[in-house]
């Protein structure tokens, strides 16, 4: 090995060392001849910014757990989670990933706090997700039970077993609701997000005409219609149409295309 090369490994292996010492402090020493001074300026920074950053994108989440509960999740996070993206913006969704993971819960950790921190980023997410374009044949007018309706994206449709949109400090509920709450999130083309609760029927609808295989309004809606078993299938259609109709009002749906 070169002079250069021993240098050059020597200077990595310190940056290594420094590098684990600001993720583990106390299980990680700084390195040899480094001013304690000045090791505790980077260690707080690094850490604080990172409380801060998270903290900004999952506010409900920071007050319900508290200061001191918040800084020991995203401790855990900092010290022993391996991210899969170097980039800044990808952090939260790398936080999110971290409490799926196989990790030490806190004590009193709320049950709902792996929906609620996804609920809380589906806004940042949802506004980085790549644009989709309309399809060349969109006929804005087109009968939405013969034809094929077509989406707006970007869309993302969301089920939780918690009430996310109601918790908050004040309002933490216990225990799970008794059948899964659906959300449809938008991001219209001025970039404003918006949320849309639905039902188990409606969301049922909008997963059919999201799936990859085309199939018209009416076709998505008997087939609701078979796998409820319902005994007038055309009260199911005539029902569904409206819930078409009033999606293409509100630009959930921009209009219809034939069927291939």
């Amino acid at each position: 090995m070169s002079a250069t090369d021993a240098k050059l490994t020597a200077l990595h292996e310190r940056q290594y060392a420094f590098a684990a010492h600001l993720r583990d402090p106390n299980q990680a020493p700084p390195p040899d001849g480094v001013e304690e001074r000045r090791v505790a300026i980077y260690r707080d920074l690094f850490f604080n910014n990172i409380v801060n950053f998270l903290g900004g994108h999952f506010p409900i989440c920071r007050d319900i757990l508290g200061d001191p509960r918040w800084r020991r999740l995203v401790r855990g996070f900092y010290r022993d989670y391996r991210c899969h993206s170097p980039l800044f913006p990808d952090m939260p969704r790398e936080f999110l990933a971290y409490l799926s993971s196989e990790r030490d819960a806190l004590v009193d950790e709320p049950p709902f706090l792996n929906e609620l921190a996804h609920y809380e980023w589906v806004e940042a997410g949802l506004m980085l997700a790549a644009d989709a374009p309309t399809p060349d044949d969109c006929d804005p007018s087109g009968d939405l039970l013969e034809a094929v309706p077509v989406l707006w994206k970007p869309a993302w449709l969301l089920a939780y077993h918690y009430p996310v949109h109601e918790i908050s400090a004040e309002h933490q509920p216990g225990q799970p609701a008794e059948q899964a709450l659906h959300y449809l999130v938008l991001r219209d083309p001025e970039h404003r997000i918006t949320f849309n609760t639905l039902n188990a029927v409606s969301a049922r609808l909008y997963a059919l005409l999201d799936e990859k295989t085309a199939c018209s309004g009416r076709a998505a809606l008997e087939q609701i219609a078979a796998e409820l078993n319902h005994p007038q299938p055309d009260a199911v259609v005539s029902s569904g149409a409206q819930i078409l109709s009033t999606w293409r009002d509100k630009d959930i749906i921009l209009g219809t295309r034939r069927l291939p």
